[in-house]
């Protein structure tokens, strides 16, 4: 049984990697190809391609420059899923090359089968999307519980299967103390996110370090090329002595941290699943703010606010992210058990809405029963 997956990003590629590894314990004959990233073709063999460094941008202009790009890797997926031939095309978030490709595949290739994994956020920017997607995929998988009411009100079958984060970061649980001195920075897991967000970061946490002197801080780097990117900002700060890199073990620092300034994205959910105090800080080119701000259907960019439909966790968007009120906020966190003991409630009652671990399993025996 051959499968194709496409997932562009680092979430995207962990979350593929479990589900490739619950395919394959319950069949084991399956045949992966595609693209992702490390742990995905890690799974898959030399078939698969390792595209992340590549695949992982944002913004409107970011999309615009690359557009060569991606048109050229748009044609070469098309290329791969005809030489394959596989019984289905499993699609893992990355809406902006994987709606495109499920819409062209239903009219190239009917008989495949398109399953969507992780269902793109067109709830929080573009409803209409909905029943134009229930005509061009077979089944959606979504980790979010009221995802799955919507979509199928469209007349899209789907299955909430629960967030695949539950089931990986129970196993990451290390039982360390927090150090009271210690902030975490997870400044993004793409090129572009970490030149826009690390500096103001920087910034931030220099406020912090006047107000207390004994701070120190980790940075969370997605991988080796942003660790490397990382320390370059480093080494041109006055702060090079306060802090350290650490590479592929954000779990690990938001369980020793005892804040965080984190960018928008799913590390915001792991935070609340660690419990770890945060702001959320984050910015884009302005002319991908501002279509974000026209397109945008929720007043939260945080999932955990958009969870509890009220703000739980500071965001610092764009032009507010100045670091004097970013270190205020952080200040309050590090300083205020009440406040400190609050957000952590509510993170509680956040994770506790995501359902209890095997997603990755429920979602390979979905796909298997489509097959």
């Amino acid at each position: 049984m051959k499968i194709y997956f496409v997932a562009g990003e680092a979430s995207g590629d962990e979350h593929g990697a479990a589900l490739m590894h619950s395919l394959r314990d319950l069949a084991p004959d399956c045949e992966f190809f595609g693209r992702g990233g490390p742990q995905m073709k890690a799974i898959a063999g030399r078939a698969f391609t390792n595209w992340i460094d590549d695949a992982a941008v944002v913004g409107l202009w970011e999309v615009v420059k690359h557009y060569g790009y991606f048109r050229e890797q748009f044609a070469k997926a098309l290329e791969e899923i005809d030489g394959s031939r596989p019984a289905a095309v499993v699609l893992i978030d990355y809406p902006g090359f994987n709606l495109r490709l499920a819409r062209t595949l239903r009219v190239r290739s009917p008989q495949i089968k398109i399953i969507y994994y992780i269902s793109p956020q067109v709830w929080a920017w573009n409803r209409g999307r909905i029943r134009q997607m229930a005509r061009y995929l077979d089944l959606m998988l979504c980790i979010f519980p009221f995802e799955a009411e919507l979509y199928n009100l469209s007349g899209l079958r789907t299955i909430f299967v629960g967030h695949p984060m539950i089931e990986t970061l129970a196993k990451r649980r290390t039982g360390e103390g927090r150090d009271p001195n210690l902030i975490g920075l997870f400044p993004g897991s793409r090129s572009r996110e970490v030149r826009k967000i690390f500096p103001v970061m920087l910034k931030a946490v220099a406020e912090i370090i006047a107000h207390r002197s004994e701070t120190r801080f980790e940075v969370a780097a997605a991988s080796e090329t942003l660790a490397r990117e990382i320390k370059s900002f480093l080494a041109r700060s006055p702060l090079r002595e306060r802090g350290r890199v650490v590479t592929s073990d954000s779990s690990g620092t938001m369980q020793r941290a005892f804040s965080g300034l984190i960018a928008s994205g799913t590390a915001t959910l792991e935070a609340a699943y660690f419990r770890l105090p945060f702001v959320l800080v984050y910015k884009v080119s302005w002319p991908t703010y501002l279509a974000a701000r026209l397109l945008m259907r929720t007043p939260f960019l945080g999932m955990p606010n958009v969870l509890a439909g009220r703000e739980i966790v500071p965001e610092f968007l764009q032009h507010e992210a100045r670091p004097k009120a970013i270190a205020e906020s952080v200040l309050r966190l590090m300083n205020d058990p009440a406040v400190r003991s609050r957000m952590a409630l509510e993170f509680d009652a956040i994770i506790g809405k995501l359902g209890e671990t095997g997603a990755s399993a429920k979602a390979a025996k979905a796909i298997l029963a489509e097959l």
